[in-house]
């Protein structure tokens, strides 16, 4: 069983939602990342993204922008990802990693080449932003061939759209909760629990919505319709914030303990 649906299955039987933390792979280098990632795992995360970092992230706010810019400094490409994923996997990580890049580096890699790779570094799910469901056939055929979920996004805007994303979903269906790029909000898309109940009666599989959640009241606010709740620009913040610790020697423990703290008050 792909580890994304074993997931979901371990929390539906606890009457759980899964918590999916996003990170720039690269931020602030390689080897905090995989603490990073342990970190994560340890404080209850339940499945992590790993974002690739792009120089022309369309979907992507400046806290994610500039997280993508740090790790371009370090020269980290697609192939340093997805070595992150099997790393990570080495020091004893459990959870399902979902490999979240534009279409270009894909593309770029050569898709022959990216899926072994996919497969080799026991990643579970991808997440291609700029390849929308018309586009998307031949990259959903290798995902389904190497047993990787490609997780469509779904908007409130989508509308017609909504029932053939969502029902040809793999893993689960991202919900974009507001228009716009990435970036913590308080207020969401008006008609959203309308959309979330659309999407849910839609979807063979689970429901997970991100783009702007930052706090435990907005984790519970959204546990009554969804299964899943992605956290990207505000943990992408708490590692931002704590750079000068997780970049001292000295500090390291004191600086992943912080994320460690704010993943925890997520989870509840």
């Amino acid at each position: 069983m792909n580890r994304i649906d074993a997931a979901f299955a371990r929390l539906k039987e606890k009457g759980g939602t899964a918590l999916i933390p996003f990170l720039t792979v690269g931020d602030p280098d390689l080897r905090t990342t995989i603490e990073i990632i342990k970190t994560l795992e340890k404080a209850g995360a339940d499945i992590v993204e790993l974002g690739v970092p792009y120089s022309d992230p369309l979907a992507d706010g400046p806290v994610i922008q500039r997280a993508s810019e740090r790790a371009l400094k370090h020269r980290i490409t697609l192939a340093h990802c997805m070595q992150a994923a099997a790393d990570a996997r080495s020091a004893g990580v459990e959870l399902p990693f979902i490999l979240f890049s534009y279409y270009n580096p894909v593309l770029q890699f050569g898709l022959d080449r990216f899926f072994e790779e996919v497969k080799a570094k026991d990643i579970s799910g991808l997440i291609i932003p700029d390849l929308p469901i018309e586009e998307d056939g031949e990259v959903r055929s290798r995902a389904e061939a190497a047993g990787v979920h490609l997780i469509p996004l779904v908007a409130p805007t989508s509308n017609e759209r909504i029932a053939r994303i969502a029902g040809n979903a793999r893993g689960f269906v991202y919900c974009v909760s507001s228009l716009g790029v990435t970036g913590v909000r308080s207020d969401f898309h008006r008609d959203i629990d309308q959309f979330l109940a659309s999407v849910k009666q839609a979807a063979n599989v689970p429901i997970a919505i991100g783009f702007g959640i930052s706090t435990r009241e907005q984790v519970e606010r959204f546990s009554a319709w969804c299964d899943g709740v992605v956290v990207g620009s505000a943990l992408v913040r708490q590692i931002e914030e704590a750079i000068p610790q997780l970049t001292s020697e000295a500090e390291r423990e004191q600086g992943l303990a912080r994320i460690g703290e704010f993943i925890r008050e997520l989870k509840g």
